[in-house]
């Protein structure tokens, strides 16, 4: 048996054992936790950003992937706009769950944002996660080169740096396992799929293209973004630009 007939195999609801959550363990974290001395960025209000006024008829018509952009910035704003479009949050059920702008099962949400800045004005290149409970950005890594590092782990495909923002998508394994058991592997990326078409449709509102991306050297990306591998890898990449 091949290893993805292995997984589909072991994944079937009947040869799944007991979750942790039916089993009365305490939820995870809704977010990955920060330090207080972490550099965080405040993000405009959703109320200042200009969208066009475009149907989600003509949005899904438009879309296509996008791999050559403009050298326009996007603008904070825009930046802003986008993020609350994939993870952002709509409302806090205590510690348990987090409802937001793209399904998940069972409102599970185990998806961080990373993006790597080149282009946006008014942010300082380089990594950044998405904090979406506080909607601010947490600043990882704005050493020089780190867009030419992170590049070079999507297999040297340049549109990557060469555009203004690019969104990284890591899953935090227990966060989905924790009610749904091995499962749950399985539900990482039917969700990631369902942020990445809202960042597309989402996109086309501020005349951007957007080009997914799933061919990375894994080992080596998550090494980027602080990610340990296993409790936390990264799952999907966009890159985002003016057209």
């Amino acid at each position: 048996m091949t290893i993805g007939k292995e997984f589909l195999e072991k994944t079937k609801f009947q040869n799944l054992m007991r979750s942790d959550q039916s089993l009365g363990y305490p939820y995870p974290p809704l977010e990955l936790e920060y330090a207080d001395t972490d550099v965080l960025i405040d993000l405009p209000d959703l109320e200042s950003v200009s969208t066009a006024n475009i149907t989600v008829t003509d949005a899904i018509e438009k879309r296509i992937s996008v791999r050559d952009y403009s050298t326009e910035p996007i603008s904070m704003e825009e930046l802003s706009y986008l993020l609350w479009c994939t993870q952002g949050v709509k409302k806090v059920i205590r510690d348990a769950a987090t409802f937001r702008t793209v399904p998940s099962a069972g409102a599970r949400h185990a998806l961080e944002t990373y993006i790597l800045a080149n282009n946006v004005k008014g942010l300082e290149s380089g990594l950044y996660r998405f904090l979406p409970i506080e909607h601010k950005l947490l600043q990882v890594n704005t050493d020089a080169g780190i867009s030419d590092r992170i590049a070079k782990a999507c297999l040297g495909q340049d549109f990557v740096k060469k555009n203004t923002v690019t969104f990284i998508w890591t899953a935090v394994a227990y966060r989905m396992t924790y009610r749904y058991g091995e499962r749950g592997y399985r539900y990482l990326h039917l969700d990631a799929g369902h942020v990445c078409q809202n960042l597309y449709l989402s996109a086309e509102s501020i005349g951007c293209g957007v080009c997914a991306i799933a061919a990375f050297l894994d080992d080596e990306l998550n090494d980027l973004l602080g990610a340990d591998g296993e409790e936390e890898f990264a799952i999907y990449v966009a890159t985002v630009g003016k057209v």
